[in-house]
């Protein structure tokens, strides 16, 4: 039978990280080494409270409906995480707890953008900030960025990508893919360009916890009420507690925003998962030790992998210093991202992500949340990959 499928659906492009990162685990699932530089999630367990918390509240009964927005105990917590680590303050009804922080940002988009209405996104993009866009009946204008300036969009950049159907400006800091990280000068310079446009912000800070060198975390949010009224924080306890599958994320808007994103969730998803919230809830007012023993190891990972990539012939790579990826520029070995990629895999059982996944060819994704060994033994695999490109083409 002939199925007929929607517009929405036949526009959209399959994530190719989760298809990269499936297609590795089904070839070590068959027996061969393959080395995965392709995860966007940590490598480490969700911490033992964490997990105890939630169990003890299945042990409960804990399995009813919550309310839409979630606990109101968890978006107190949220609330008050927001007031004592960035200097925000929201009311618990401005916290909106969602399925993941990709839920959060959909429902985002969905909640502000309506057909016809443009919205910017650097590039070098997450893969779905884009589908998210055209799933709203909105259009995605890209800002294309380089590691000439370390893959930051200028203030320059951004006034000229502005039209009167600009309706949201996404910035993802530190980001995913390039581990890029804005200064607070730099955050303010194109915060205030969307203040004095009338452009909200989507400021994605899943990444918030994951810093090295001194970087700091900065939210427009925090910068004046202007720049509160014009932002739109998205978050989850993916990233810094390791909880990608427990799929709890959340978003922190303006009242009349939030209002929306509740009503869009109520008819979506109804609500979180009631037990997860029990663990998320945990995460945040319990101990956080394991975070400063994470970036320990995912810096010296970073900076084992960032040596590595700038000593092989043919790559440079720039000095990311936040989030767990690394984005190097390939352009100089013959092969477009996909084409290297693809033989990657299939010559050295190495697997990464090509970047124009993610709107920017020339360059590959290598995720550090993978144990030092894998990260030793993928990078010989890859060195001995480019070096014979790299002599092939001179």
């Amino acid at each position: 039978m002939q199925y007929k499928i929607s517009k929405r659906a036949s526009s959209l492009t399959p994530s190719m990280t989760l298809a990269i990162d499936a297609k590795a685990k089904q070839l070590r699932a068959q027996g061969v080494d393959v080395i995965g530089f392709g995860a966007g999630e940590p490598d480490f367990d969700t911490p033992q409270h964490i997990k105890e918390a939630a169990i003890k509240a299945l042990n409960q009964g804990f399995t009813k409906y919550t309310p839409s927005a979630g606990l109101p105990e968890l978006r107190k917590a949220i609330a008050e995480k927001h007031l004592h680590e960035n200097g925000i303050v929201y009311k618990p009804e401005q916290i909106i707890v969602s399925c993941g922080g990709k839920h959060a940002c959909y429902n985002v988009i969905m909640a502000i953008c309506d057909e016809g209405d443009e919205v910017i996104i650097p590039a070098p993009y997450w893969v779905s900030y884009p589908e998210m866009v055209k799933l709203a009946g909105a259009t995605p204008v890209y800002i294309q960025t380089t590691d000439a300036t370390d893959f930051k969009v200028t203030p320059e950049q951004l006034r000229a990508a502005i039209t009167p159907r600009t309706r949201l400006f996404i910035l993802n800091s530190p980001s995913n893919p390039t581990g890029t990280v804005y200064t607070r000068e730099e955050i303010k310079a194109l915060a205030d360009i969307c203040i004095e446009q009338g452009v909200l912000i989507m400021s994605d800070e899943i990444y918030e916890h994951l810093l090295y060198e001194g970087a700091e975390h900065v939210s427009p949010a925090s910068l004046s009420p202007a720049h509160y009224e014009h932002t739109i924080i998205v978050h989850g306890f993916s990233k810094a507690w390791s909880m990608t599958g427990w799929r709890l994320g959340w978003s922190a808007a303006p009242a009349p925003i939030a209002a929306a994103i509740d009503a869009i969730q109520s008819h979506s998803t109804s609500n979180p998962t009631s037990f997860a919230q029990k663990g998320a809830l945990e995460a945040l007012t319990g101990p956080r030790d394991h975070l400063r023993e994470w970036l320990v190891e995912f810096d010296k990972r970073r900076r084992y992998a960032y040596q590595r990539l700038n000593s092989m012939p043919g790559i440079t790579c720039t000095n990311a210093k936040g989030a767990f990826y690394l984005f190097p520029n390939i352009s100089r070995l013959g092969l477009t991202s996909l084409e290297f990629c693809s033989r990657l895999l299939e010559e050295e059982k190495v697997a990464a992500v090509p970047g124009v996944a993610f709107g920017a060819e020339g360059y590959i994704r290598i995720s550090y949340a993978t144990s030092m060994t894998n990260i030793e033994k993928g990078l010989d695999r890859l060195e001995r990959f480019v070096s014979q490109l790299y002599k092939a083409g001179a």
